[in-house]
């Protein structure tokens, strides 16, 4: 117990007792009753830059990024299964097919910077849900299109909304966790586009047949809108980073200068590494179904059973590669090498795909194609690299500009590939170069991106 004599002040904040200034002895005791109140406090956070969010509740909220995630990358891909159904309906030639599946990523790509940037300035509650809210509703009203105008303008807003997935995810994620926990739940959130993809080749097709494209497209597009539900339950009104090292510089830092950070050094390589990484992920979404439908002579069932089992194993391998980093510089691992070295021999299983194309037994081809997905053990990483490099009021806009340069990789894969394959009359050239593009992104996260620190500025 305090001496009576002694006022005690308390103020905000966990377990600190403030006292009204004395001397003698007496105030080196309440200094040191101070200190071992903090210590216990402490012990009891996640991290010194976690911010005021239970455990519970911080995984729910990854759980629900998760679900968003999937539900995004499967409203963007029923037009896909959807397209020979509309096609009769609306008498679409070959190219209005080509401008109405391209017309999503029009404004998808450009959306990636602008939607990064209010991901550092708004309140993340009611930007995500908005963006949610707005993707729903075009997939949904798609259903309702009765030309090819407004079937694009649906699509053109459909990519408005998605864009929020990965510039909005990355950012609450390093609000909601410290740094050496980010690997497991960037892996996690992200994997829900990979489980999309599965999911998507069994549910639309059902749906499309037993209800025709446009009630798929209505019940695919506003039941999701379920999801706010939860979404404005759980995630908190407002909340801020704990991040005590860079408080003075957040606080500090002008607005102007979040675009002048695009020339930053680490972010050039953060860039031009995700752009290798995701040509090769776009190599495989575009071009690994009629590989093994045309070269393999799989059924078109088994072909999507098959790359329905590679997509789920880039998907697992996500979050696992993030929890082995996190798991190895919780004990005491230097961070840089850890996530640099993960994502370095994940690269390396891209090689897998080269043995996949070029070995004749095709049950040892399938085998090689599943070892080659394993390059997802780099990508909760690759979400924490970024994390860690970019100031913390400006991971949204960061993440903007690195998924920017994955869609450009997304725009110029399929084109490649298809100029090889009518050149060379194989796929094994535009598939090897998929996995060499690959590899030459360990170049600029080896020499371009610095040591993974904290940076003010």
């Amino acid at each position: 117990m305090l001496p009576r004599h002694l006022p005690v002040r308390p103020r905000p904040g966990r377990g600190q007792l403030h006292v009204w200034p004395h001397t003698g002895q007496p105030e080196l005791w309440i200094r040191r009753v101070n200190q071992i109140i903090s210590s216990a406090t402490n012990g009891r956070e996640t991290g010194s830059d976690a911010p005021d969010v239970s455990n519970k509740r911080r995984w729910v909220i990854v759980g629900l990024l998760f679900a968003a995630s999937l539900i995004n990358y499967l409203d963007r891909a029923t037009i896909s299964f959807a397209l020979p159904l509309i096609s009769t309906d609306l008498h679409l030639a070959p190219a209005t097919k080509g401008l109405l599946l391209s017309s999503f990523f029009w404004s998808y790509a450009l959306m990636q910077i602008p939607i990064g940037w209010c991901a550092d300035r708004f309140n993340l509650r009611w930007l995500y849900a908005g963006a949610f809210a707005v993707w729903s509703l075009a997939q949904g009203l798609t259903g309702l299109a009765g030309s090819l105008a407004v079937l694009v303008g649906f699509r053109i807003l459909l990519g408005v909304g998605e864009s929020i997935y990965l510039p909005g995810g990355t950012k609450i994620v390093s609000l909601l966790f410290a740094r050496k926990d980010r690997g497991l739940p960037s892996g996690l959130f992200d994997f829900g586009t990979r489980t999309g993809l599965v999911l998507e080749g069994v549910l639309v097709p059902w749906l499309l047949v037993r209800y025709g494209w446009r009630h798929t497209f209505l019940v695919l597009g506003f039941a999701a809108l379920a999801w706010l539900a939860p979404w404005l339950w759980v995630f908190p009104r407002r909340m801020r980073s704990r991040n005590r090292d860079f408080a003075t510089a957040q606080s500090g830092r002008s607005t102007g200068n979040r675009w002048s950070v695009l020339v930053d050094r680490n972010l050039l390589g953060i860039c031009l590494g995700f752009f290798c990484f995701d040509y090769y992920w776009y190599v495989l979404v575009t071009w690994l179904p009629d590989y093994l439908v045309t070269v393999r002579h799989l059924s078109m069932l088994r072909a999507g059973l098959t790359a329905s089992l590679a997509f789920f194993t880039f998907g697992i391998a996500e979050p696992i590669g993030g929890w082995i980093a996190d798991s190895l510089i919780r004990r005491g691992w230097d961070e840089t090498r850890t996530r640099k070295g993960i994502v370095t021999a994940a690269f390396c299983m891209g090689l897998l795909l080269i043995a996949a194309i070029r070995v004749s037994d095709t049950g040892m081809a399938i085998g090689f194609l599943i070892g080659a997905c394993l390059v997802g053990f780099s990508t909760g990483n690759l979400l924490v690299i970024l994390q860690c490099c970019a100031p913390p009021e400006q991971v949204g806009i960061w993440t903007g500009a690195e998924n920017f340069a994955g869609n450009l990789a997304g725009i110029i894969a399929p084109l490649a590939i298809g100029v090889l394959i009518k050149e060379s009359g194989s796929y094994i050239p535009g598939f090897a170069l998929g996995s060499i593009v690959l590899l030459a992104g360990l170049l600029a996260y080896w020499f371009l991106v610095g040591e993974l620190k904290p940076r003010a500025s």
